[in-house]
């Protein structure tokens, strides 16, 4: 990495955040929170109550608290805003109204999956600024449904401001998919380093990185238990002749196909792992209830060929007791739970002004 470029994208990044928050300001709706009956279902409100819109426009999407549940950390992309960037906001304002989201990535290239420190005193992201200021291409979807997978990600820590940015990987290839425990200690991420998509962890600082899968195919999207000692994550491992040589040949223009995509359980060292899903559907964005027992996630097993409708469910580790949560025709994605667990925020495209806008809710989490 060129150690003057990347000083100099630290040293823009207030600029570039100045000039890009006022566009994202610019539009936020002045409208105030909907009541529950308006944005859940009677089905919904089984588990979901008092919900509330936070963002208004574009695609918001991966927000995540922080330890004290004051603040939610998040990707958007929109007006002015041409490939995702990485954008903090209060949940609770003076006047009550949803706030004004703050840049605190560069405002270059494209960024994805920001974490909170535990301490509160630092941000995780991974980033392709390093490489570029400009957004990377887009996918090419002749070869149909595609994730793209950026060998310019690479993960960076920085100040909650966006200030002090440090680049934590230098391994060459996909770096993104971290996050962090809650004693702030280890960060679990998923990488090409090897030539194949597997989850690493390593120190908060950067070292004593060590593989956890080793299964041909895409193991990614990992998550802690409040606890520390498990990790789930999304996995897909081909096991055709035809299914292996497909997703070699992707992965080699840098893409994945996520068709099938099973939930997957691991203790923090990577051993005992198991599968909790079994439904050959396209299951993501797994997070762990408190009490470690639980997982809520996203599945399309509903309506496994749409390929945008996806709603949250809830299974225990075992595979068993599976409830759905959500019911809107449409997407939702990305639950996490706040740190008792009495607050969920999660993404979706329910209430949205133009086609597959994505936008930030959150609610009262009931048992």
């Amino acid at each position: 990495m060129n150690k003057k470029l990347f000083a100099r994208a630290c040293w823009m990044t207030l600029l570039v955040a100045a000039a890009l928050a006022g566009l994202v300001r610019a539009q936020q709706s002045s409208e105030t929170s909907r009541g529950t009956t308006e944005l859940v279902t009677l089905e919904e409100q089984k588990h979901l109550r008092n919900v509330r819109q936070l963002t208004f426009g574009g695609q918001n999407a991966e927000a995540y608290f922080s330890l004290d549940d004051k603040q939610l950390i998040f990707q958007h992309q929109g007006a002015g805003v041409p490939c995702d960037q990485i954008y903090t906001m209060p949940l609770d304002t003076p006047d009550g109204k949803p706030a004004t989201p703050k840049l605190v990535s560069t405002g270059k290239g494209r960024t994805t999956c920001s974490y909170f420190f535990p301490a509160g005193d630092r941000i995780l992201f991974s980033s392709t600024h390093a490489a570029s200021a400009d957004c990377p291409p887009k996918p090419d979807y002749s070869h149909g449904y595609v994730w793209p997978i950026y060998d310019t990600y690479q993960i960076c820590t920085a100040k909650p401001d966006g200030r002090e940015l440090k680049q934590l990987t230098n391994a060459p290839g996909y770096n993104a998919e971290a996050t962090i425990t809650r004693d702030g200690k280890r960060i679990v991420f998923t990488s090409t380093r090897n030539g194949d998509l597997d989850i690493y962890s390593m120190n908060a600082d950067g070292s004593d990185v060590k593989q956890l899968t080793h299964e041909l195919g895409y193991d990614g999207g990992p998550f802690w238990s409040y606890d520390g000692k498990k990790i789930v994550y999304r996995a897909e491992h081909p096991k055709t002749p035809e299914e292996i040589a497909d997703y070699k040949d992707l992965l080699a223009k840098n893409l994945i196909r996520p068709g099938n995509l099973e939930l997957w359980v691991m203790d923090a060292d990577g051993s005992h792992k198991h599968q909790v899903t079994h439904n050959g559907a396209a299951n993501f964005g797994p997070y762990w209830f408190p009490d470690g027992k639980r997982i809520i996630f996203a599945s399309n097993m509903a309506d496994p060929k749409n390929g945008r409708d996806f709603d949250l469910y809830v299974i225990n580790e075992d595979g068993t007791g599976l409830e759905r949560v959500t019911y809107h025709p449409d997407f939702d994605a990305f639950p996490m739970f706040s740190s008792g667990g009495k607050k969920l925020v999660w993404a979706s495209n329910r209430n949205g002004k133009e086609p597959h806008e994505t936008n930030i809710f959150l609610a009262d989490w009931v048992e």
